[in-house]
């Protein structure tokens, strides 16, 4: 269906619980999900505990300074091999009955199990899943029917440049918890069409008149003029990236703020907000007034979203037409989501 004569999403993929299930499976398994920053992994022996999708997940910087992310579960009674970061281990051993296994997943160590006939240690390793490193950002992918991540990300950090967020520095992580399905999230995220109406302040850092939208294959672009460089924001230009299905790449002069929107119920979702910025003192300055003036937007984006949410779960909304100029982004999210839900039989 051509924006032109869009539609918005049918309300029964924010409210029927069936379609969480088709979401893991079709949407969150089969894409690219960022898990960690490459300084968490500096040192071989380094790793990571992570869950995507349900699935628990470690990462473990290798000798050869390559990241493998394994399955974080034993192959024996499915204990864990870490519940936590931790820092140049020469072994994963399993929190429950102390098998260990190599950097690489491979089982070592299985004590006790002499008796047990036929049993090659060998033939046991823990089950790897895809990771790619970008501009210092991890990413995992847990199923091979997934596009690569070049194709994915294509002409990101070119257009950035020359911001470099790769030499930005880890400064803060927050978690909101926000009452509304995850999708209702994402589909404010991807449009100015409410910046005049529940963001007025924002409205003064960023030139609504010139806000635009441009559309990738597996992303979106909202691009807009900063003139305030006294603000939080500073002077320049500002980049919001969305990546399909569930990430936010926010850039502005000298900072990157990462979001991640994760599904935790029917009408729930945690979003993580991580920031990086410029190692410089006159970004670190601007550090304080741009974290509060996040907070409040923040604020102010889960407010709406919780209303909404309300709304489309109150059987009285049918999906309403798209803003061609305003809603391009919420557009194209939702036809790739229609484009996924169209696996499930």
């Amino acid at each position: 269906m051509p924006l032109s004569s869009a539609t918005a999403l049918e309300p029964c993929y924010y409210v029927d619980p069936k379609w969480a299930a088709h979401e893991n499976e079709h949407i969150f398994c089969r894409s690219w999900q960022y898990v960690a920053h490459i300084d968490d992994l500096a040192e071989t022996g380094d790793h990571v505990v992570c869950e995507v999708a349900g699935q628990p997940l470690i990462l473990v910087r290798q000798a050869d300074s390559s990241i493998k992310a394994l399955h974080n579960v034993c192959r024996h009674r499915a204990g864990p091999l870490a519940t936590c970061n931790g820092k140049a281990t020469s072994r994963l051993r399993c929190q429950y009955h102390g098998w260990q296994y190599g950097l690489d997943g491979a089982l070592l160590t299985a004590p006790e199990m002499a008796g047990a006939e036929g049993f090659d240690k060998k033939q046991i390793a823990l089950p790897e899943v895809k990771a790619h490193v970008w501009q210092g950002l991890v990413f995992v992918a847990l199923s091979d029917d997934v596009s690569p991540f070049e194709t994915v990300f294509a002409g990101i950090a070119e257009r950035i440049a020359p911001h470099d967020i790769s030499a930005f520095k880890f400064l803060k992580h927050d978690v909101y918890e926000v009452a509304c399905n995850w999708k209702v999230y994402v589909d404010n995220y991807l449009e100015g069409y409410h910046l005049p109406y529940v963001h007025p302040a924002l409205t003064q850092v960023v030139d609504y008149a010139e806000y635009s939208s441009e559309l990738a294959d597996y992303y979106s672009l909202q691009v807009s003029p900063i003139t305030d460089p006294d603000g939080p924001y500073g002077e320049g230009t500002a980049f919001y990236y969305f990546v399909y299905p569930n990430l936010m790449l926010n850039v502005v002069p000298g900072r990157l703020q990462l979001n991640r929107v994760i599904p935790t119920g029917r009408d729930s979702c945690r979003v993580d907000f991580v920031w990086f910025f410029a190692d410089d003192p006159a970004v670190i300055e601007r550090a304080r007034s741009d974290l509060e003036f996040t907070d409040q937007v923040q604020s102010e984006d889960a407010t709406i979203c919780e209303h909404v949410q309300k709304g489309l779960t109150s059987g009285s909304y049918v999906p309403g037409r798209l803003s061609p100029k305003r809603e391009a982004g919420v557009w194209h999210f939702q036809n790739l989501l229609r484009n996924d839900y169209s696996r499930v039989s």
